[in-house]
């Protein structure tokens, strides 16, 4: 069997479809059939037939030129594609080709496949990253942890390609437009489930790339193994970006590498603090699925309760890199901005043990990152992006923190700060007369300015609450916002918009081409620039 037998087919079922269409259309009135072109067809087959996101931008164009109204267009995305029902069927090998590797892939798909009906897919993730090569388990099939009916994904990594390495989300994320450009998913439906490693990388995955799935589902991982600066990882992990989806999790209490004992105190503080969780631990099972069986039904039934809203009302978004992983959804941010102040909304990345002392500075090294408004550290005079170089005159290494360094010093001394101020030496005195509070210790480092936007929508009115953040784009679906009428955008406590937003065939046929998503379609972009004094000030 050819590596890809589906193309062709599809296009003999499409082209079929689409004269059918025209042959139907000619029998409607006029004004229904405005649109409803050979020219508009040929359009939108070159924009079904495309191979990936790249291609169906391409193909935007002839649509564009093909004089299609935005409700055509619309209604077609909807709609999507003809599905064939001439495509493989049970396990099927696949690979995606990239310049700099193979990516090797299987499929398990039910012998009784229906185009004619969206399938719940299951993206898992195995465990054993540390392979030297891209091998499939067994042969290649979801095996013994099978579900119910459903289209199962199963990339691969291997010790070249870890899932926690930024091109595993690309390639995950292609893979999945891949399955939906053959097979008709129902794209509300998409968990992604992870075991032991694969476990692990179900909380990267749901901190980087959230918008395609509806749920998460980490067996035998554990969040914490991705703080191991093994790991390498290309920027800061937010745990903020875990409130956006619902997760399942399952670990066992003899587990030799992530014990019940270990893992619940983790989780039940991020449960606290607002993850969404079911947690099913299993105290007489080791780091193995034996315990499958008595969770399948529950974690099945957990997925079909939890399908995925494609515009959300509420929305979190952290980033520290705007050129990728910035957005969730509807949500974008565009550019970051520098802050003055700490962090005063709950924050997922906050673990408390305990009382200590806080002076009021965040830091990285001897940087300050943040200060708390009226705080010790602020009578000082502290600002955001001061760099401490010396205590008392006494010079402080760089890789030194600054907050475990003062921690040894006893309240009531006077403290001499010289810090450099951009290239000015500035030298800050003061009495050290810290606050008693909860010991808070990030659960992730951060590593670099990152910026955070919370947005809810109720109508046609957006809140959003932001920091460290210059600018961000807001995706408008005809689904949720009335484009008759006005749209306001309150950020930070001042309206920033106030009007009527165009629709735009453009806009829809971008987004379109990018998600390849029938149930999560945009017809206008609202860029919303913060004044930068609020940008600054953050809360």
């Amino acid at each position: 069997m050819p590596a890809n037998p589906w193309p062709r087919a599809a296009r003999l079922v499409r082209t079929a479809a689409a004269v059918a269409a025209v042959l139907t259309a000619a029998t409607r009135p006029a004004t229904m059939r405005e649109s409803a072109t050979p020219r508009v067809d040929a359009a939108f087959e070159s924009f079904w037939e495309a191979a990936g996101p790249e291609a169906a931008a391409h193909a935007v164009g002839a649509v564009l030129r093909s004089g299609a109204t935005f409700d055509d267009v619309l209604a077609r995305l909807k709609k999507g594609r003809s599905y064939s029902a001439r495509v493989s069927r049970g396990v099927v090998k696949l690979v995606r080709h990239t310049p700099e590797r193979d990516y090797p892939y299987t499929l398990d798909v039910p012998q009784s496949y229906d185009p004619q009906r969206g399938y719940q897919v299951r993206v898992q993730l195995h465990g054993g990253v540390m392979r030297p090569t891209p091998v499939p388990r067994g042969d290649g099939s979801v095996g013994a942890l099978a579900g119910v009916e459903q289209i199962y994904v199963l990339p691969q990594s291997w010790a070249a390609a870890p899932w926690w390495a930024p091109s595993q989300l690309e390639n995950v994320h292609a893979i999945l437009d891949e399955v939906k450009r053959t097979y008709n998913v129902d794209e509300n439906r998409v968990a992604l489930v992870g075991i032991s490693d694969g476990g692990t990388a179900a909380y990267y995955f749901a901190m980087r790339d959230t918008t395609p799935y509806a749920s998460f589902l980490p067996l035998i991982g554990f969040i914490m193994v991705l703080r191991s600066p093994d790991l390498e990882l290309d920027g800061a992990l937010f745990p903020n970006n875990l409130r956006n989806k619902p997760f399942f999790v399952v670990n066992t209490g003899k587990d030799r590498l992530y014990p019940t004992a270990r893992i619940e105190p983790v989780l039940r503080e991020l449960q606290a603090r607002g993850l969404s969780v079911t947690y099913r631990p299993q105290p007489d099972n080791g780091h193995d699925t034996t315990w499958w069986p008595h969770v399948k039904d529950e974690l099945e039934t957990f997925v079909a309760d939890h399908r995925r809203t494609p515009h959300p009302s509420t929305l979190t978004w952290q980033t520290d890199e705007t050129a990728t992983r910035n957005r969730a959804h509807w949500l974008v941010i565009d550019a970051l901005a520098p802050v003055e102040t700490a962090e005063t909304r709950a924050d997922l990345n906050d673990s408390t043990a305990g009382n200590g002392s806080d002076f009021g500075l965040r830091t990285v090294g001897m940087r300050i990152t943040a200060v708390v408004p009226s705080s010790n550290a602020a009578g000082f005079g502290f600002q955001a992006g001061d760099v401490v170089t010396a205590v008392n005159r006494r010079t402080l290494p760089a890789h030194l923190d600054l907050a475990d360094y003062l921690d040894r010093s006893d309240p009531g001394t006077t403290l001499t700060f010289r810090v450099m101020r951009g290239v000015t030496p500035v030298e800050l005195q003061g009495t050290y007369r810290p606050a008693q509070t909860p010991r808070v210790s990030p659960l992730f480092p951060t590593l670099r300015p990152s910026g955070r936007v919370d947005v809810t929508r109720q109508g046609n009115t957006i809140t959003a609450t932001t920091r460290g953040v210059a600018a961000f784009t807001l995706l408008l679906s005809p689904d949720v916002i009335d484009f008759t009428r006005p749209v306001t955008v309150v950020a930070d406590g001042r309206r920033v918009f106030e009007g009527r937003v165009p629709l735009r065939v453009e806009t829809l046929l971008k987004w379109a081409s990018r998600d390849n998503d029938r149930t999560m379609l945009y017809g206008a972009e609202l860029a919303i620039n913060l004044p930068r004094s609020r940008a600054r000030a953050g809360n």
